[in-house]
């Protein structure tokens, strides 16, 4: 985990082509030998990096299993996004997954987590509609696409606009998603 953070923080500050391996192992305190046995570029600990964050959000949704609020877990889950993306390196992070985002690796590394965050999120707006505690006047996934667009413009503007403070747009990403999912009435 070491090498991983280290390559997360270097990632964000210098950018994929200008982070070096050398530079990850002075922010890791370790050597290049070191390195080079747990990932042989650092392409590799980028993928590593995806891979991690994808295991994380399967986990959390995992750790949901027998909750009987699906609303709640699926405000819950913009909560924890929302938390994740106010690290200060995600910002940084993103522009540096952006800058090799046609290597295929890095491709369906993203769709794997995609395809996380939307199968995690599926069956919990299901059971909102099911319940009326959300809006039913939309097809389930095509409200989980939605619910990912705003999470993903988020994360878009994060990384492309300097200033733009994640801690402190929190509270509006979260009354975003709440009003796109909430019941319409009449």
């Amino acid at each position: 985990m070491v090498i991983i953070d280290a390559a997360l923080t270097r990632f964000a500050a210098d950018g994929f082509d200008r982070a070096t391996t050398a530079a990850i192992c002075r922010t890791a305190g370790i050597g290049s030998g070191t390195f080079f046995h747990y990932f042989p570029t650092k392409l590799d600990v980028l993928l590593a990096i995806l891979e991690l964050g994808t295991a994380e959000t399967a986990a959390w949704f995992a750790a949901q299993q027998g909750r009987a609020d699906a609303g709640g877990v699926l405000g819950d889950y913009v909560v924890h996004a929302a938390t994740e993306y106010a690290d200060p390196r995600v910002a940084g992070f993103v522009k540096a997954v952006g800058a090799v985002m046609n290597d295929e690796r890095v491709a369906a590394a993203l769709a794997r987590d995609e395809a996380v965050v939307a199968d995690g999120l599926l069956p919990w707006v299901r059971a909102a509609q099911a319940a009326g505690e959300v809006r039913s006047d939309v097809e389930p996934a095509r409200l989980c696409a939605w619910v990912l667009v705003v999470l993903d413009g988020f994360l878009g503007r994060l990384a492309g606009e300097t200033g733009f403070d994640a801690a402190a747009e929190q509270d509006m990403l979260i009354d975003t998603v709440q009003r796109l999912l909430a019941v319409r009435s009449g």
